[in-house]
């Protein structure tokens, strides 16, 4: 899959699995996303794929790398919807 794709896809699982917050931004705690079963299917590498939509500008998260347990309350924020 190409990267463009794999991000769209995030972006609609954030949607899914997250909820509004204060600033009306869409956002979802890591490890929600990391244990989702549906994105488990989806996303062979959400790391990476959540790397790559952070250049982008599309969300937003605190530090670089995101590790499952360790990271598991960051918030993944949605700057664009």
């Amino acid at each position: 899959m190409d990267v463009a794709h794999e991000v769209k896809l995030l972006v609609q699982e954030i949607q899914r699995l997250g909820s509004k917050n204060a600033d009306g931004q869409t956002s979802v705690k890591f490890g929600v996303l990391f244990n989702d079963d549906q994105c488990a299917n989806i996303f062979e590498a959400l790391v990476g794929t959540l790397r790559a939509a952070k250049r982008k500008k599309v969300v937003s998260f605190q530090g670089e790398l995101l590790l499952q347990g360790v990271h598991d309350n960051v918030d993944i924020v949605l700057l664009q919807e």
